[in-house]
């Protein structure tokens, strides 16, 4: 079990949200908080339902309009989405770097060109001695 598994009937998760059943089926019909349903169409509640209910009460204190709790419970599930895409695609990343045979690295020339690398390896350095002269204003 998860906090998406939906185990909660429509009385239990009024009484977890503090709300009547009824403000429940009014803010399934509005999208607000969407339950699951089982085979005979009764609504199932997880506890990240329960969650977003106290967070519709919350918002709605606070004196926020349905429209805009919609809006703001939309904007935060697609954050989490997000997030969540982002975690997988860096873990992915990094996967790809420590898996990939002979890997490269980039370093800086003495030019400013970009010099390419085995990894493990470093760059040669020059040991000659430049000596800077200004030019004499005039010349």
């Amino acid at each position: 079990m998860n906090e998406h598994s939906a185990i909660f009937g429509i009385s239990v998760a009024a009484e977890l949200a503090g709300m009547h059943p009824q403000t429940l089926r009014q803010y399934d019909r509005l999208g607000l908080v969407s339950p699951s349903r089982t085979s005979g169409k009764s609504r199932r509640y997880s506890m990240h339902d329960v969650v977003q209910l106290r967070e519709v009460a919350r918002l709605s204190a606070e004196g926020v309009s349905l429209e805009g709790i919609r809006r703001v419970l939309d904007l935060e599930n697609q954050v989490v989405t997000l997030s969540k895409r982002v975690h997988e695609l860096e873990a992915a990343l990094a996967d790809e770097l420590l898996q990939r045979p002979g890997r490269r690295v980039f370093a800086a020339g003495s030019e400013g060109d970009v010099i390419s690398l085995k990894a493990g390896t470093r760059v040669r350095r020059s040991t000659q001695v430049v000596v800077w002269r200004p030019l004499e204003q005039g010349k």
